[in-house]
C-alpha cells in the first residue's frame, strides 16, 4: 500500500468514528473523551439458561440465589498473597499494615469509600489480604497510585503475589512439606506454582530442600509465563516442563544404582475448566456460557486426574480443583476416578483443615443438560445420536451403597456470595494402594529393589470391561512403557541418562521441533572442569558445596552464565532428557565478566542465587550495618569513605572483583529491619557497588522506611528517597564512564523468548560498569 492509499485509509478511518460512537450499543457512551472507557456495548450480566441449569441442580442453599446473582453481578475485589521466605514475608507485612493501610484510612475514591484491606480468615499467619477496591480503581486513582506502585514493584521482585482468593485454597490443602516430591500438572500461569516453592522453602536455613516442584503446562507459551512467575522466588527446586497433562511421561530417578518410577508425594490438578466460577472478574463468561463446554472439557478432565492418580505414592495426596461450578467438571469426575480405583483412592475429609473457609458440601444428585435446554437424569436415557457428546461418566452412580462410600459431600463447593469470592471446587484425594492395573507383579531383571516408595508399574491399559468409555480409553499412555522399564541393572543407568557426560538435551523427536521454541541443553560441570577450581579458591567455598549440581545451557564456547539446580533435580534430569521437555530448571549463581580473568576470577555472583549460595562462601563477605545499605542501594559507586569505618576496615584488605554484602539485623533494636538481607557487590579500586535488580533494591529501601519517589523510566536515574542524599555526578576520573544502572539490566524479562526464559535475567555487567 502507497503513501497516499495509506493517507485516504487514515482520513476515512477519522470520518467513521464519530459515526461509531454516535451508534455505540447502550451503555457504551461516546468514543471521544472517553479514553478506552466508551465505545464498547457494555456485557448485560444476564443469562437465563445459566441460572435455570444451576436452579434445577440446587448448587444454592435454599433462600440464597438472589445473593448469589447480585455477588456474581459485582466486580471481583483485589487480593492479595504476601509471598517469599519467612522473615522477609513478616516484613513485608509489617510494612502494609503500618504504613499502606494506614494511608488508605478516610479515603474516598469517586465518592466510594475505601475499605481498608482485611486479612483472609482462613489464611495462615494473615499473608493473604482482600479490599473492596477493584483493580481498574487502582489503577486510575491519583490518590492510590502510591499503593498501587508499591503492589506493582512488589509484584515484580516476587514478594506479592495478586491472586484470587479460591485460588490460593489447593496448594494450603496439599498441606506440601520441604521434603515432598510435588508435581504440578496444570501449572500456568504460575501463581499457586509459587505458593508450593514457598511451601518448600519452610526454613530459610536449608538452601537445599529435600523435595523439588515439577510444574508442567501443554501451551508452551504459558509455560514461559510460568518460568518468569517461577523465578522471583529464585529457587533451585523448580523445573518446568512442557507436556500434555493426560500423557505426562512417567520420569525415572537414579536410586543407589538402579532406575525407579518417581511416584510423587503431592500432586496439583488444578484442570482446564469451562470457568463459569469466574463471571466476576471474566465478564465475557456471561454471554458465552452453554453447557456444551463442561460435556467437551469433562473427558479431558477425568483423563488428567486418572493420569496423577497413578503417579501418585502410596499415601499420598492429590488435589483437584476447578473454577467451575458444574457438578459434570467436579462431582462427576471425582465419583468416576473414585469408581475406577476400586478402593485405591479416597475422598479427605478436610473440613477443619482451613478454619474461617466458608463451603458447601459437594452434591451427590444431579442430571445432565445438553446446549439447548434438554435435561437426562441417567445414561440409559440418553439417546445414541448424543453417545458422542454425553458420557456414563458424566451421571452419578445408580447403586445407592457405592454412592454413599463414596463421601461425595466431602468435596468443598466455595459460593461467591458467602465471602465475596468467586466460585470454586476443590477434593483432596488420599492413595490408599496402587491403582487396581497397576497390580501386576514387576518384570525385574535382576534381584528384587527394597524401595524408598513404593515402586509398582504405572498403567499400561486401564480398562473397565468390554464397554470402555472411549474418553477413558484415551487415558492410555502415550508413551508405552512395559514393567521391565521399573528397574535396570545398574550398569544401565550411565548409559542411558547421563550419556554426553552430563548433557540433557531436548527430546529427540521432531514432532517437538513442531511447536514452541528450540531449547538449549542443559551441561552439567564435569567434576575435572578447570573451569571450578578458580571459583572455588577466589570464594573460599566450602568443601561441601555440591558443584556436580552446577550447570550450563551450552556445549560449545565460553560458559557465561552457571546455574544451580539441587541433587534431587539433578537426579531427574540426568534420568530423563530423551522423554521430558525441559523448558527451564536452576537458578544463577555466577556470572562471566569479560575481562575477569584481571580479577583473580573470570565469574561474579549473581543476585538471584545469592541466598542458596551464600552458606557455602567463606570469603569475600563484608558485613554492612544498616546505613551502609542505604547509601549502597541509592548510590551509584559510594567511595568507602561514605561507607561506615566498619566496613571500610573489611573492605581495604581485599582484592578488586565479586563480594557479598551481608546485613544482620540487630534484635535490641526491634524498629529497624529485623530480616537478613545478602547483596551482591563488587569492590572497586577506591568505591563499592552492588548489582541488585531494580525492584529488588525498592523491596528493601521500603523494608527500611524509605518513601521511594516515582521514578523515571530513563536509563540512568538514580533514586532519590528521604533520609539520604542522591549520588550525584562521578567523583573520580574512572567514574565518568559508570552510567549504567545498579541492577545491571535487571530488569530484563524472563518470559519472553526461548532464551530470555532459558536462564533468569541479570546478564553479566558491561566492563563500564564495574569498578575499577
Amino acid at each position: 500500500m502507497g503513501r497516499r492509499a495509506r493517507g485516504r485509509r487514515l482520513q476515512q478511518q477519522q470520518q467513521q468514528r464519530p459515526t461509531r460512537a454516535e451508534n455505540g450499543a447502550e451503555g457504551g457512551g461516546e468514543r471521544q473523551g472517553a479514553g478506552w472507557e466508551g465505545g464498547y456495548p457494555e456485557i448485560v450480566k444476564e443469562n437465563k439458561l445459566f441460572e435455570h441449569y444451576y436452579q434445577e441442580l440446587k448448587i444454592v442453599p435454599e433462600g440464597e440465589w438472589d445473593l448469589f446473582m447480585e455477588a456474581l453481578r459485582e466486580p471481583l475485589p483485589a487480593t492479595l498473597r504476601i509471598t517469599g521466605y519467612k522473615s522477609h514475608a513478616k516484613e513485608i507485612l509489617h510494612c502494609l499494615k503500618n504504613k499502606y493501610f494506614k494511608e488508605l484510612e478516610d479515603l474516598e475514591v469517586d465518592g466510594q469509600k475505601v475499605e481498608v484491606p482485611q486479612p483472609l480468615s482462613w489464611y495462615p499467619e494473615e499473608l493473604a489480604w482482600h479490599t473492596n477496591l477493584s483493580r481498574k480503581i487502582l489503577r486510575k486513582s491519583p490518590q492510590l497510585e502510591k499503593f498501587h506502585q508499591f503492589l506493582v514493584s512488589e509484584t515484580e521482585s516476587g514478594n506479592i503475589s495478586r491472586q484470587e482468593a479460591v485460588s490460593m485454597i489447593p496448594p494450603l490443602l496439599l498441606n506440601a512439606h520441604p521434603h515432598h516430591k510435588i508435581l504440578d500438572m496444570c501449572a500456568a500461569p504460575g501463581s499457586k506454582t509459587t505458593q508450593l516453592i514457598e511451601m518448600l522453602h519452610a526454613d530459610m536455613n536449608v538452601p537445599f530442600p529435600e523435595g523439588f516442584v515439577i510444574a508442567n503446562d501443554v501451551d508452551n507459551k504459558r509455560c514461559y509465563l510460568l518460568v518468569h512467575q517461577a523465578k522471583r522466588l529464585s529457587s533451585p527446586c523448580i523445573m518446568v516442563v512442557n507436556h500434555d497433562a493426560s500423557s505426562i511421561p512417567r520420569l525415572k530417578i537414579d536410586v543407589n544404582g538402579r532406575k525407579e518410577i518417581l511416584f510423587y508425594d503431592r500432586i496439583l490438578c488444578d484442570v482446564p475448566c469451562s470457568g463459569d466460577g469466574t463471571m466476576r472478574k471474566n465478564i465475557d463468561v456471561w454471554k458465552k456460557w452453554t453447557t456444551l463446554n463442561s460435556l467437551q472439557l469433562h473427558g479431558l478432565q477425568l483423563r488428567i486426574a486418572t493420569r496423577g492418580a497413578e503417579q501418585l505414592v502410596e499415601g499420598g495426596r492429590m488435589v483437584y480443583s476447578t473454577c467451575s461450578l458444574n457438578p459434570v467438571e467436579d462431582e462427576a469426575v471425582i465419583a468416576s476416578l473414585l469408581e475406577k480405583s476400586e478402593g485405591a483412592l479416597e475422598l479427605a475429609d478436610v473440613s477443619s483443615e482451613l478454619p474461617g473457609l466458608k463451603w458447601m458440601p459437594g452434591i451427590t444428585h444431579w442430571k445432565v443438560m445438553t446446549k439447548d435446554g434438554q435435561w437426562f437424569t441417567e445414561w440409559e436415557d440418553v439417546p445414541h445420536s448424543r453417545h458422542t457428546q454425553i458420557r456414563p461418566t458424566m451421571f452419578p452412580p445408580k447403586d445407592p451403597g457405592k454412592l454413599q462410600a463414596m463421601h461425595l459431600e466431602r468435596c468443598l463447593r466455595i459460593l461467591p456470595h458467602h465471602q465475596n469470592t468467586g466460585g470454586f471446587f476443590v477434593a483432596v484425594l488420599v492413595k490408599k494402594f496402587s491403582m487396581p492395573w497397576n497390580k501386576r507383579p514387576p518384570k525385574l531383571q535382576g534381584e528384587l529393589v527394597e524401595p524408598r516408595e513404593p515402586v509398582r508399574s504405572s498403567p499400561a491399559h486401564p480398562t473397565e470391561g468390554a464397554a470402555a468409555d472411549p474418553a477413558e480409553l484415551e487415558s492410555k499412555p502415550i508413551s508405552g512403557m512395559d514393567d521391565t522399564d521399573i528397574t535396570e541393572r545398574p550398569e544401565n543407568v550411565e548409559n542411558s541418562g547421563s550419556k554426553k557426560d552430563g548433557v540433557c538435551g531436548p527430546p529427540p523427536s521432531k514432532k517437538m521441533k513442531l511447536f514452541g521454541f528450540k531449547e538449549d541443553p542443559f551441561v552439567f560441570i564435569p567434576e575435572d572442569d578447570p573451569l571450578f577450581p578458580p571459583i572455588q579458591k577466589f570464594y573460599a567455598l566450602d568443601p561441601s558445596f555440591p558443584k556436580m549440581n552446577l550447570l550450563t545451557r551450552t556445549t560449545e564456547g565460553k560458559k557465561r552464565q552457571l546455574y544451580m539446580v539441587s541433587k534431587e533435580l539433578r537426579n531427574v534430569l540426568v534420568n530423563n532428557s530423551e522423554r521430558m521437555k525441559v523448558i527451564n530448571t536452576g537458578i544463577k549463581v555466577w556470572c562471566r565478566n569479560n575481562s575477569g580473568e584481571e580479577f583473580d576470577c573470570a565469574f561474579r555472583l549473581a543476585q538471584e542465587g545469592i541466598y542458596t549460595l551464600y552458606p557455602f562462601i567463606n570469603s569475600r563477605i563484608i558485613t554492612v550495618s544498616i546505613e551502609d545499605v542505604k547509601i549502597l542501594l541509592t548510590q551509584e559507586n559510594p567511595f568507602f569513605r561514605k561507607l561506615s569505618s566498619e566496613t571500610y576496615s573489611q573492605a581495604k584488605d581485599l582484592a578488586k572483583g565479586s563480594i557479598v554484602l551481608k546485613y544482620e539485623p540487630d534484635p535490641t533494636k526491634p524498629d529497624t529491619l529485623q530480616c537478613p538481607i545478602v547483596l551482591c557487590g563488587w569492590r572497586g579500586k577506591a568505591s563499592i557497588r552492588t548489582f541488585v535488580p531494580k525492584n529488588e533494591r525498592l523491596h528493601y529501601l521500603r523494608m527500611m522506611g524509605l518513601e521511594v519517589l516515582a521514578e523515571k523510566k530513563k536509563e540512568g536515574t538514580v533514586l532519590a528517597q528521604e533520609g539520604a542524599g542522591s549520588s550525584g555526578p562521578p567523583e573520580d576520573e574512572e567514574s565518568a564512564e559508570h552510567g549504567a544502572e545498579p541492577a545491571a539490566g535487571a530488569d530484563a524479562s524472563t518470559g519472553t523468548s526461548a532464551h530470555a526464559a532459558s536462564g533468569p535475567s541479570d546478564p553479566a555487567p558491561a566492563e563500564a560498569a564495574l569498578p575499577r
